[in-house]
């Protein structure tokens, strides 16, 4: 669709962003990123979150992980992937088939039922027609999968034989019902369906009603509805403290909000969600700079972007997580509508615009806050930081009661 080229940084090479495409030739610092070698050219590393979601945190060094995974053994078999289930399953029934055919050929062996004995024709064995350690495998499989072809079944001689068919038949079901459930668990989780929610490729940052925002855009690939929907993000970036620290993955709070109102979005259609970039925004470093584009710390930051909904088949609550580099955030830039109405009257969400960007007519200024919005010293008061000129009018009249009281003053809360 278009393409564009961000401010120039301080390195010689030409850089290039292809809005259109999911990955950028741009060269820019990624968490923890800075600038390397005199040229002052900025390194690239990976993100902590992937586009699709998914975490790039490797964990190391824990101290008994299989022991704490073995007991929580739903969990462990959820997060499997699936060719280790399928193997595990397999292992597992071909396994207790021929363990159970290993203690039944034990019990033949001892009442004498095996061929190598010669038992006499008037014999009782244990179970009929088991006269191997194949015949008992079989035997194994065929009352464990209640198959019984006819041939092979238990007889009254032996108690221990009976014993262990009730255990055999106990355990087996016990494991068969765990298994059943994880797959059937692992199936209806809504992260599949929340792999049926889009978001843009890119953010941008452009002038919405009067004021700088960043905007992302979400859509619902299925025509069932997700319920109560609250889109939240976190700024990932390395922040120094007061006492002198580093905090390497300093998380900060981006609230998101569709029009004027945060509170459950009816996403049948493609919505755009917005970022208001003000004096608290903890982008606003970033915004003072146009972007950031030439300052490597500033653009030192990752954006996390979470979607949390309940699906409303199955009134399950699925979560959906992108995140954004500096480079993906394109500062001067605006979706292009994505829902038009066509002939036949119905509305129609045309994906082929969906990760398009155009350029913005004026390009978002975002203003520092005056000195007259701060906290000021004046004699023995303090000056509020509100231009409200009704509460103004009422910290003065408090203020000039309390000058017979010794210059007392009060100031007007803000809540």
């Amino acid at each position: 669709m278009t393409s564009a080229t961000p401010p120039s940084s301080r390195s010689s090479s030409p850089q290039k962003v292809c809005h259109s495409q999911t990955q950028t030739d741009v060269l820019k610092p990624l968490l923890g990123g800075g600038i390397s070698g005199g040229g002052g050219t900025l390194r690239k590393r990976r993100r902590v979150l992937s586009k699709d979601g998914r975490s790039n945190i490797r964990i190391e060094h824990v101290s008994g992980r299989s022991a704490l995974y073995m007991r929580d053994l739903w969990t462990t078999f959820l997060d499997m992937q699936w060719r280790w289930k399928f193997f595990l399953f397999t292992l597992t029934f071909a396994g207790t088939w021929f363990l159970f055919g290993v203690l039944w050929y034990l019990v033949a062996l001892v009442h004498g039922d095996l061929l190598e004995f010669d038992p006499p024709s008037n014999h009782t064995p244990c179970v009929m027609q088991m006269q191997s350690l194949t015949g008992a495998f079989l035997f194994s499989l065929e009352s464990q999968t209640t198959i019984g072809y006819g041939f092979r079944c238990i007889t009254e001689e032996c108690p221990a034989a009976i014993i262990l068919l009730i255990i055999q038949l106990v355990l087996t079901m016990l494991m068969e019902i765990f298994i059943t459930g994880t797959f059937l668990a692992k199936v209806a989780r809504p992260k599949k369906r929340g792999e049926t929610v889009k978001f843009s490729q890119h953010a941008v940052v452009s002038t919405h009603e009067g004021r700088p925002c960043l905007m992302i855009r979400v859509a619902n690939m299925r025509k069932s509805l997700l319920i109560g929907c609250q889109v939240t993000g976190k700024l990932l970036q390395t922040s120094p403290t007061k006492e002198g620290e580093t905090v390497r993955l300093d998380q900060r709070n981006v609230p998101f909000q569709v029009d004027m109102s945060s509170d459950s979005p009816f996403l049948i259609l493609p919505l755009t969600f917005y970022h208001l970039i003000d004096d608290t925004s903890p982008l606003r470093a970033w915004a003072a700079k146009g972007g950031g584009w030439t300052d490597p710390e500033l653009a030192d930051f990752e954006l996390l972007v979470i979607m949390s909904a309940t699906v409303e088949p199955t009134s399950a609550t699925c979560q959906v997580r992108t995140s954004y580099l500096p480079d993906e955030i394109l500062w001067g830039y605006e979706f292009p509508p994505v829902v038009s109405l066509s002939p036949s009257g119905k509305y129609v969400a045309d994906f082929a615009f969906f990760d398009k960007v155009a350029k913005t007519k004026t390009t978002p200024v975002f203003k520092t806050p005056s000195p007259q919005h701060m906290y000021q010293s004046n004699g023995g008061g303090l000056v509020s930081e509100l231009s409200d000129p009704e509460k103004i009018r009422l910290e003065q009249s408090y203020r000039d009661r309390g000058e017979d009281r010794g210059r007392a003053s009060v100031r007007i809360s803000n809540v």
